[in-house]
């Protein structure tokens, strides 16, 4: 009993310290120059220096979707990734980011005529994929993914583009150089 009790009060705590904090401070967020509607940001005084002229070429993978009528956060983290750097002295010219979306998340790349019919409320994530793509941010679907989920090529927002399957995806942009974002 006093090993379940023990293993039980570790789980909890580790659930606790993962869950978002219910004390954090939102005020340290700002609205970010590039994305401003979206990607929050804090203003850090941060030890990890970014070397000059550092280019940036990153991948999200997105598989989560949204709640139907809240913005997708995976691709919140990526507008952040743009402000955070940006406001940090990195040049926009030098920040290449691309997203590979699979599983549910494939619907949320979908016009709002096949995101409604579906979730019964617009997609609340397609400004914010417009704004992506217009600041250079390349976002690829998984073919497979699309078909599974009945999601055709006309469905898809304006930008987006088709890969065979997001594995193809991922191993054609690690050998462009694209490192894989974890978070």
């Amino acid at each position: 009993m006093r090993a379940f009790a023990t293993s039980f009060l570790s789980a909890a705590l580790l659930t606790l310290a993962a869950a978002p904090s219910a004390f954090a401070d939102e005020t340290a967020f700002h609205a970010g120059s590039v994305i401003t509607g979206y990607g929050k940001v804090a203003t850090v005084d941060a030890d990890m220096a970014i070397p000059k002229n550092m280019k940036f070429k990153v991948r999200f993978d997105v598989r989560p979707a949204a709640t139907p009528g809240e913005v997708n956060r995976s691709f919140d983290t990526a507008a952040r990734f743009i402000n955070m750097h940006v406001e940090h002295g990195v040049p926009l010219k030098n920040i290449n980011l691309a997203i590979v979306v699979h599983g549910p998340a494939t619907v949320d790349l979908a016009k709002d005529e096949l995101y409604s019919a579906r979730n019964g409320v617009p997609n609340a994530t397609a400004p914010l994929i417009a704004e992506l793509i217009k600041n250079g941010v390349k976002i690829y679907v998984c073919g497979q993914a699309a078909a599974m989920h009945d999601v055709a090529k006309e469905d898809l927002l304006p930008g987006v583009e088709v890969a065979l399957s997001a594995m193809t995806a991922h191993a054609v942009l690690d050998a462009e150089g694209y490192v894989l974002n974890p978070f």
